[in-house]
This record gives C-alpha cells, sequence and structure tokens, in this order.
C-alpha cells in the first residue's frame, strides 16, 4: 500500500508539474499557476493600468518581444504587437479560425453560428451569402446613401430641437446609426420614438459592458455560472439572448408572412428566407431561422456601437480644437457652394474632413485588441511554436500607434494623412483589419461616419459648455474603448 500512496504521488506531482510548464518554445511571458493561469494577474494588472492592451504593451517591453504568451483558465493564448506579426496574423490562413470557448458560444446564444464567431466551410458560405446579399440590398449603393442622408436630416432636426441645451453626443448618436442597420436588415425605418429602438440599444450596451477583450471571468471559468449566476453576469446574458432572439424572431416571422419573389433583394432577411427556400431538403443545409438571428447579431454588435463611438470621439476633438471646425467646415462650404453634396460618394472632394476623420481612427483606436482567431494547426510565429488551438489576439493599437511608421503618434495631426491636398492611403492604417476576416461593415460605417459628421459640422458650431471642465482624452476600458460622457453646445449655424 505504502508503494502504491508513493506512485499514486510521485504521479499526482508529475501531473502538477505539467500544468505549469509551458508548451515547448513557446513566446515568452509571464509564469501561469494550474487550472487558473495568468486570468488573477491580467485582471489586477488591468484594473491599475486601467485597460488590458496596456497590460500587454508592459508585458511586451517587460520580455522584450513582439510577441507574448500566457495561459488564461485551461487556454494559450497569444498576443502579437507590430506590424509585421498583425499583417501576417491578418492574412495567413492558420490564423482564420475562431476559438471555441465558453465566451463565444454564449455571445452566440448558446451555439456556434452567425458569421463572426465561426470558422471552417459555415464561416466561408455564411460569409461569401453576406457579402453578395448585402450588395444587393443597396449596400454601398444609391439607395444606401439615399437612406444615410435621410437619417442624417432627422439627426439634426434633433440636434437643432435641443435648443444649445448642454448634452452628450454619445446620447443621442446610436439610434442614428441602428436606423441605418435595420434599414439594411429589415427595410423598415426604426423612429426615436420607437420603443424598440431604445429597447435594442439598450441590450446591445449592457451585453457589451459584461465581457472584456478576452472574454470576462465566464471564458476562463465558466463553472463559475454554477456558484454564481448574478455576480459573473451570466444570468443576465442569457436573458438578454432571450429578449434579442424574440426581437429578431417577430421580424423574420413577418417577413416570412409577407415573402414573395419581388423583395429578394429588398433587405437582408428576404434575401435570407429565399436563400432557406432554395436550400431546403439538400444535405448539410446551414440556412436556418437560427444561424439568420445570429448572423443579424453580427451585424448590430459589429456595426452600432463602434461607429457610434468614433463619432462621438470625433466631436470631441472638434470640441478640443476649435481652429479645426473652422479648417473643415471651410472646406465643406466652399464645396457645398460650388454644388457639391457632401456625401460619401464624394468624399473625395472633402480631403481635409476624409483625413480629420481617418486621424480620430487611428489615434484613439477604439479597438486596440481585435481578434479572437485560433491556431488551425501546429505552427510557427516568429520562430516561436504556436501549438494547435492556441487563441491569438491582435494588437492592433500597437500598429495604428508606432512612431516607426507615424514618427509622432501620440499627436493628433490630421495633415499626416494628406498630400497635396489628397489622401494618402497608409499601408499601416487598418481600423477595419485585413484579410477574409476584415469587418464585412467597414464599407458601411465609413459612410454613415462621414455623412453624418460632416451634416453636424456644416449646421452647427461645437463649444464647450461655460463652467464646464474640456473632454478627456482618457477613454473607458471595455470590449472596445469608449469617451468618458461630457458636455457640448451645438450652435445652430444660419446657412447661406
Amino acid at each position: 500500500m505504502s508503494v502504491l500512496l508513493v506512485l499514486a504521488v510521485i504521479v499526482f506531482t508529475s501531473y502538477i508539474l505539467t500544468l505549469f510548464r509551458k508548451p515547448k518554445n513557446f513566446p515568452p511571458g509571464p509564469q501561469w499557476i494550474p487550472w487558473i493561469g495568468n486570468t488573477y494577474k491580467l485582471r489586477n494588472e488591468a484594473r491599475k493600468l486601467g485597460s488590458q492592451h496596456k497590460v500587454f504593451n508592459k508585458w511586451s517591453e517587460d520580455y522584450n518581444s513582439k510577441i507574448i504568451g500566457f495561459k488564461l483558465g485551461k487556454d494559450n493564448v497569444v498576443v502579437v504587437h507590430g506590424y509585421d506579426l498583425v499583417h501576417k496574423v491578418h492574412l495567413d490562413e492558420v490564423f482564420e479560425g475562431r476559438p471555441d470557448n465558453f465566451f463565444l458560444r454564449l455571445r452566440t446564444m448558446g451555439t456556434r453560428k452567425g458569421i463572426t464567431c465561426t470558422d471552417g466551410p459555415l464561416w466561408v458560405e455564411q460569409r461569401n451569402f453576406a457579402v453578395r446579399h448585402l450588395r444587393q440590398a443597396g449596400y454601398g449603393k444609391v439607395q444606401m446613401d439615399n437612406h444615410i442622408r435621410n437619417e442624417r436630416n432627422d439627426l439634426i432636426e434633433f440636434i437643432t430641437n435641443l435648443n444649445e441645451a448642454p448634452t452628450w453626443p454619445g446620447s443621442f448618436l446610436a439610434p442614428s446609426i441602428i436606423s441605418v442597420l435595420w434599414y439594411l436588415t429589415a427595410s423598415k425605418k426604426l423612429e426615436r420614438t420607437d420603443k424598440r429602438l431604445s429597447r435594442l440599444l439598450e441590450l446591445l450596451q449592457q451585453r457589451s459592458k459584461a465581457f472584456d477583450m478576452c472574454g470576462g471571468m465566464l471564458t476562463q471559468m465558466p463553472w463559475l455560472r454554477f456558484i454564481a449566476p448574478e455576480k459573473t453576469g451570466y444570468n443576465m446574458i442569457c436573458n438578454l439572448n432571450k429578449e434579442l432572439h424574440e426581437f429578431f424572431m417577430d421580424h423574420i416571422t413577418e417577413h416570412n408572412e409577407n415573402f414573395s419573389n419581388d423583395k429578394i433583394e429588398r433587405d437582408v432577411i428576404y434575401a435570407y428566407i429565399n436563400e432557406m427556400k432554395i436550400r431546403e431538403g439538400t444535405v448539410n443545409n446551414t440556412f436556418n431561422d437560427h444561424q439568420l438571428t445570429m448572423t443579424i447579431l453580427d451585424f448590430f454588435i459589429a456595426g452600432s456601437q463602434t461607429t457610434s463611438t468614433t463619432l462621438d470621439l470625433s466631436i470631441m476633438m472638434l470640441t478640443l480644437h476649435p481652429e479645426l471646425q473652422s479648417e473643415l467646415r471651410d472646406e465643406i462650404d466652399k464645396k457645398v457652394g460650388e454644388g457639391i453634396e457632401p456625401c460619401y460618394n464624394n468624399k473625395n472632394f472633402f480631403p481635409k474632413t476624409e483625413a480629420f476623420l481617418m486621424e480620430v481612427q487611428r489615434f484613439f483606436s477604439i479597438a486596440p485588441i481585435t481578434g479572437p482567431r485560433r491556431a488551425l494547426w501546429d505552427t510557427k510565429l516568429d520562430g516561436y511554436d504556436i501549438p494547435k488551438d492556441t487563441t491569438i489576439l491582435i494588437g492592433l493599437r500597437s500598429v495604428l500607434m508606432d512612431k516607426k511608421y507615424w514618427k509622432d503618434p501620440e499627436a493628433f495631426r490630421y495633415t499626416r494623412f494628406l498630400n497635396e491636398s489628397k489622401v494618402v492611403q497608409h499601408e499601416y492604417f487598418m481600423p477595419f483589419g485585413q484579410g477574409k476576416r476584415r469587418c464585412l461593415g467597414d464599407s458601411l460605417a465609413r459612410s454613415c461616419l462621414f455623412t453624418f459628421f460632416v451634416g453636424i459640422l456644416q449646421n452647427f458650431t461645437i463649444q464647450i459648455p461655460e463652467n464646464e471642465n474640456p473632454p478627456s482624452t482618457d477613454l473607458l476600458p471595455g470590449i472596445t474603448l469608449s469617451p468618458k460622457p461630457y458636455k457640448v453646445i451645438f450652435k445652430e449655424r444660419l446657412l447661406k
């Protein structure tokens, strides 16, 4: 018995030691502990530094490496910094996968569906459909630009009715973006007074606050949902998922009842229903109602908050730099006086304005860490071994703020994107990513951002109210960074 006990102790000790041991030739990083990995270390340091991406930057400096490796729960995780590694991960087929973890399944209501969080044949098929039918539904075409301009006019009317009351722009910008997305999805306009719009925004905002860049505690320790379902946010996410599913299904059901072949190109839901009818009864059919709801959810999560946040930050920078308001407004007034419509299709006539919006995206980098990707097979990266199924996080901000490419990245200088009054398409400017997983909504986001921004600047002078502190350029952490609430006054201009 004593021999068996000794053997058992030796085996158990060996097992524990393997949990401490890093994979052979794994990228440098902090030592982890069994079962938990570096979860608590990351959270504690993020609390001190203010954001997880700052922790990753610190570790990169501490270990003098553009690639760092650590463990969150049971998962191997790698973060890459610098253009060369970021570019490689963006484009290399081995990194096209998505992790199959509790967080991503919880995000998609317990499934592995949709487009954003899938990979393999399902992802390829659904992504190709989305790209094809987004275009048919008006994505990037005149009819969508017309709808964006209509939403711009509604936004200007709303701001005018504020009667110069001090207001935080972030409190009213999101409905305009959501309305554009919903028109594309369901060919219906959502009015600001519509309670469904308010509830949809509330649900999306609550979901975004429940997670961090690495998925939150439930990703690393999903068993916590059984011990603390309220504190971990598990119950809240489940309830939000249920409401969102019911909201989308109500409209899908209505579209099914009113379906006809002449409506196929009207919106995404009709196009998807048509595809379901075509593929009904075929082998390995992935087109169904549940997949459609997850695809719609992907559109809204990807497009709503990032675009409205960028617009919010653009307004904030105009407030902090009144001289830029004059420069950009002079450009807009001159071109409008020449009969040029200030819309995204005509952006080349407004190079200063376009360059300004590009600099806002570069300077703030509201998605400092993107991904997550999954290594589809054992591979190498920067000379290190990356085991299959390792999670890869992309340090996008490290590229957008690299002195090697931008010289003075900490300075807000929109002229860096201009050359002889023309916009420079900078190789290292990639706020929407690169490759096959580049954001599907980049064209729509840029169109909304440009059209809404020009409309606001053309019609209002933006000022800081008396006795109000200037806005802070230090952003709040989260899956995406966001500005701290601030207040401005929109003074209506008398247009000629």
